[in-house]
């Protein structure tokens, strides 16, 4: 039995379509699933080894080991801080969509026209966020941004990794008759990202490459090539991550004050101030949830500086994915029914344990079961494993669950009860913070924290040292995953505060 939005999808280019709304397109299965596969056919990255959050796999979820692993957790943002998704009447077509406001709200309409740089990956969302900021008015110029690594793994694909990603950008800018440019930043990203990743994992520690190649590359790097390259000349930058921002929030008081003494010191040095804070009676930028709580991207988004964030525009903060599908089909995008990309951006084809092992090699050492200090088996090295993981564990008479790493010994620990209820996993020391503006967590009000991306968020609380720069995180919770090294990144009233860096669980 065809999907209820395969009609919709199929008429939209034609004529308008009935718009659905955020309820009835939850309530259906993604039609978009159902549409034509890509050319060429990308493997699925195994996460779970990854250096990102440790998720739970496929089976664990079908098993209810997500609930498990996320004992507490809440499956969307707390009541009131996620906006309605907005539905409309039809779906106009494209050549109308600027005189509907409610499709632009992401993208400053009303300080049209802005010279914007557009980061185009090839993909439906990005896509569909150049044809937004074209009908609000906008000076859009694409960007694609080179990050593959050519010289690596050259054996393992049949094409050059990025070459499909660039047809579709290609495609999709000559049809709007903007200008696309290809920007090489393989060198850059791993310097800032690779690098520093490939060195926290040989320390026994689980970071997240996307939460970095967004601060220090996408909205790092390409700042720099903009402003060498072409000056002052954009206002903006826009992506299509999922994400609001809210413009205009008056600067907290405290921050304020540190700003004027910050600058008045710097001033009496002969200085500049640096840092991000703004002075008192200015206004500043808030990252914000979307109606999307599944594809909600603030959490890798949270480490942005409030002087990036300022720059940045998002348009398709308002919508949820289906939407943005159903929007993709109305304008007949090249690309609106490619599949969303996988996995860490840099590798493509190639498996993130083929990755490590080439950089890091292999060193075997012994896998212990946690209660009983007895050698089980042995694992290839550590840095293929990390806390929380279940699948990959090379282990008979399972389920056998990572509960911690020794780099020291070269060991693995292992329990097959590790969702036992006396095992509390609630708390963790983190840091340093980095905020997203001048906000800090108002202690008289809920505070939300996520350890990694998803729809989950615990309430939480939040203790911070003297200094500011550590604090110690207690979750109302338990979450099985917690490893050093994630991101743990911080909600309150509907917003992003901002993020720090497990340093290790209790």
């Amino acid at each position: 039995m065809s999907s209820p939005l395969a009609s919709v999808f199929a008429r939209a280019p034609q004529r308008p379509a009935q718009f659905v709304s955020l309820r009835a397109f939850t309530a259906q299965p993604r039609a978009h699933e159902e549409l034509q596969s890509n050319r060429l056919r990308r493997r699925r990255l195994n996460v779970a080894q990854a250096a990102a959050a440790a998720e739970p796999t496929e089976e664990q979820a079908a098993a209810g080991g997500a609930a498990a692993l996320l004992a507490g957790a809440i499956p969307l943002a707390p009541p009131g801080s996620l906006p309605e998704a907005q539905p409309l009447e039809q779906l106009p077509p494209y050549s109308d969509w600027h005189q509907h406001p409610e499709l632009l709200q992401g993208c400053e309409p009303q300080a049209a026209p802005l010279n914007v740089a557009v980061l185009l990956s090839g993909g439906v969302d990005s896509s569909l966020a150049l044809h937004l900021l074209k009908a609000a008015g906008h000076n859009v110029t694409a960007f694609y941004l080179q990050i593959w690594f050519q010289e690596d793994f050259r054996n393992f694909w049949d094409a050059c990794p990025w070459e499909e990603d660039l047809e579709y950008c290609r495609a999709v800018c000559s049809r709007l008759g903007v200008e696309l440019q290809v920007v090489p930043l393989t060198e850059q990203y791993w310097d800032r990202v690779v690098a520093h990743c490939i060195s926290e994992i040989r320390q026994g520690r689980t970071p997240n490459p996307d939460v970095l190649c967004n601060s220090r590359v996408k909205f790092g790097a390409f700042y720099e090539h903009l402003e060498a390259q072409h000056g002052g000349a954009f206002d903006r930058v826009a992506s299509g991550h999922y994400a609001r921002l809210e413009r205009g929030h008056p600067v907290a008081a405290a921050a304020g004050q540190r700003a004027v003494r910050q600058h008045a010191a710097a001033a009496a040095a002969g200085g500049e101030a640096g840092g991000q804070e703004q002075q008192q009676g200015e206004q500043e930028v808030r990252l914000a949830l979307t109606p999307d709580a599944v594809k909600d991207q603030t959490y890798f988004l949270a480490h942005l500086s409030q002087r990036q964030l300022t720059r940045t525009l998002f348009p398709l903060g308002h919508l949820t994915k289906p939407q943005v599908r159903a929007l993709a089909a109305a304008a007949d995008l090249p690309n609106k029914g490619r599949k969303d990309s996988q996995g860490i951006c840099f590798l493509g084809k190639v498996k993130f344990s083929e990755f490590i092992r080439e950089h890091l090699g292999e060193w075997p050492g012994p896998i212990v079961e946690e209660e009983s200090d007895e050698v089980l088996g042995y694992h290839r090295g550590f840095w293929f494993h990390t806390v929380g993981q279940r699948k990959g564990v090379p282990l008979s008479g399972g389920p056998w669950y990572v509960t911690r790493k020794d780099p020291s010994s070269n060991a693995v620990y292992v329990s097959r009860q590790y969702h036992e209820g006396d095992k509390q996993r609630n708390s963790f020391a983190c840091g340093p913070f980095s905020w997203c503006g001048t906000m800090r967590p108002d202690p008289a009000r809920p505070l939300f924290c996520k350890v990694r991306h998803g729809p989950h968020m615990y309430a939480c609380q939040l203790e911070l040292d003297a200094s500011g720069d550590a604090g110690y995180v207690t979750l109302d919770g338990n979450d099985q995953g917690l490893a050093a090294g994630q991101y743990a990144v911080f909600y309150q009233d509907g917003c992003c505060l901002g993020s720090a860096v497990i340093a290790g669980s209790d």
